[in-house]
């Protein structure tokens, strides 16, 4: 993949965000068109994310998380602050960010931090989060800025906090997209960036009851 983004890089990233400016502000908009998905996601999510919550020993606390490639807010609003005091949003898209502040409601105060800033060069703060949650946008990345992001992230956790990737899989190798300027990796790919990460899956599900014609979905929780 980075042989063929390498002399591109900079167009790879040009074209995802021109991609966006161009998609509606809305939950449809959000998941491409498969807006009836979002309670399945977010369901699916939940049980997951809650395997890792709570006190005591090795269990994430409820403090503060991060959403990135946060769009309008979907996942921040379903998912993140029912279960954590407070929440940042980082996108790439500044009209999503806009658009978040309204679609939030009441729960949006305590939102801390809009953050437009495209993952790449995103720098998260040393030692703030209890979760990170990255669906739908490590695609958006090449294989170097993935692992680098990663990294920034590892760093970016309290104690016992949990990264965790949801994202498309591909069966096999690394399938790019050319409308929305993607690539979707397969699994054994993903994993070997994780490991050049220093990171650890500790945990990994596929999200079930998706539509067929999709790729398939996984969760993998990071430490």
């Amino acid at each position: 993949m980075e042989d063929v983004l390498a002399e591109d890089e900079q167009a790879f990233y040009s074209k995802a965000e021109q991609y966006w400016k161009e998609v509606p502000p809305t939950v449809d908009g959000m998941l491409g068109g498969y807006g009836s998905i979002s309670s399945i996601d977010i369901n699916g999510s939940k049980k997951f994310l809650q395997k890792f919550l709570g006190e005591g020993k090795g269990k994430t606390r409820p403090g503060c998380a991060l959403d990135c490639g946060a769009g309008i807010g979907r996942i921040t609003k379903r998912l993140l602050l029912p279960l954590f005091r407070t929440v940042d949003l980082v996108d790439v898209t500044q009209e999503f960010l806009d658009k978040a502040r309204t679609y939030l409601g009441e729960e949006g105060k305590r939102v801390e931090n809009y953050i437009c800033c495209g993952l790449q060069d995103f720098q998260p703060q040393t030692g703030r989060y209890d979760v990170i949650w990255i669906q739908w946008v490590i695609g958006h990345l090449t294989d170097d800025h993935l692992v680098e992001f990663l990294r920034r992230c590892r760093s970016a956790l309290r104690p016992d906090g949990l990264i965790v990737v949801k994202d498309n899989v591909a069966y096999e190798g690394v399938v790019p997209d050319d409308v929305d300027s993607s690539v979707c990796r397969d699994l054994g790919v993903l994993r070997h960036l994780v490991a050049r990460a220093g990171l650890t899956v500790v945990h990994e599900e596929q999200q079930q009851n998706f539509p067929e014609e999709i790729y398939q979905v996984h969760t993998l929780a990071l430490r």
